[in-house]
């Protein structure tokens, strides 16, 4: 077992001096509606419609680029691996009944994860099926330029 002794250097937490700060003053109202629009959430609509818009765009510039629609039609199907899915969640997640409490928010959350992620590899194992001739790297390209959408969705929120 590990030895449990306290020493000196224990007790030094530089946070346990009594503070000089001034207390704690809360918000008004109105400083609390001021500041809702900074912290306002990011609609999980609006990223799923933007992820759609981007895949979309990128199926059309690799399509031009490679002048090869068989790498647009792959590209397409790799933003939809990743539009699909996020659609699917968004759905859930936006649903009354996830939104009954904590805990049923936090299982429906855990849920509608699994669905996603299981719906995101049933369509990447059925992209050779479905897409033919099918480009993997115009796919995966659209693919992982859909995904970091999310990251663009965190820089909305800071706004």
């Amino acid at each position: 077992m590990a030895n449990l002794k306290r020493t000196a250097r224990d007790d030094n937490w530089p946070n346990d001096e009594p503070s000089s700060q001034e207390p704690l003053v809360p918000l008004t109202q109105e400083e609390v509606q001021a500041l809702k629009p900074r912290f306002a959430a990011v609609s999980p609509w609006r990223v799923v419609s933007v992820q759609a818009a981007v895949g979309g765009v990128v199926a059309v510039l690799l399509g031009a680029i490679t002048q090869s629609v068989s790498v647009g039609v792959s590209a397409l199907y790799g933003s939809a691996v990743v539009v699909v899915p996020a659609v699917l969640m968004a759905r859930g997640m936006t649903s009354k009944l996830s939104s009954v409490s904590p805990g049923a928010s936090a299982v429906s959350f855990m849920l509608w994860e699994l669905i996603k992620i299981a719906v995101s590899v049933v369509l990447l194992a059925a992209a050779p099926i479905l897409v033919q001739p099918l480009s993997w790297p115009a796919l995966l390209v659209s693919l992982v330029v859909c995904m970091k959408v999310y990251w663009a969705a965190l820089l909305w929120r800071g706004r």
